[in-house]
């Protein structure tokens, strides 16, 4: 925990994100950290937990992880919880939690509130289209013999 803690510390300080880090641990050894970079890179998605996660994955030559644990600096947004069930990781240890990020203004209740309500009242609409195209996509998929299955 102290990697990540320190990792938030060093890279917020030298402005390459805001104050969040990451480490993904296997068999008691760090195989990746992660930082949040979503400034310096213009990228809204690179947050400390996905940057470790990608960078494990890539270390590792795979797509799980689930010999793995995380430790994060802060208790994980929407966005990098599902990212973590999807990486298929065993264990997240947090130190912040999200409140605490809330109060220096990294609030994504909105998000969690946004997730509960129907399709018609969230805040970024919505609209359905070329079902039936796509649907003939899931259908080749489901058919294909030599799918890797995740």
């Amino acid at each position: 925990m102290r990697e990540a803690i320190r990792l938030s510390r060093a890279k917020m300080r030298r402005n390459q994100g805001g104050p969040f880090g990451a480490i993904v641990v296997r068999n008691g050894r760090i195989i990746a950290r992660g930082w949040n970079q979503v400034t310096s890179t213009n990228d809204p998605t690179a947050h400390a937990e996905i940057v470790a996660v990608r960078n494990a994955c890539k270390r590792l030559k795979r797509f799980h992880l689930v010999d793995c644990e995380v430790y994060t600096s802060c208790e994980p947004c929407p966005m990098c919880l599902a990212a973590l069930y999807w990486a298929k990781i065993r264990c997240v240890y947090y130190a912040n939690t999200r409140k605490d990020a809330a109060k220096i203004a990294f609030d994504d209740a909105f998000i969690y509130r946004e997730i509960k309500l129907p399709l018609a009242r969230r805040r970024i609409p919505m609209k359905q289209l070329l079902r039936g195209e796509a649907l003939r996509v899931f259908e080749d998929w489901q058919a294909k013999s030599d799918k890797v299955e995740y």
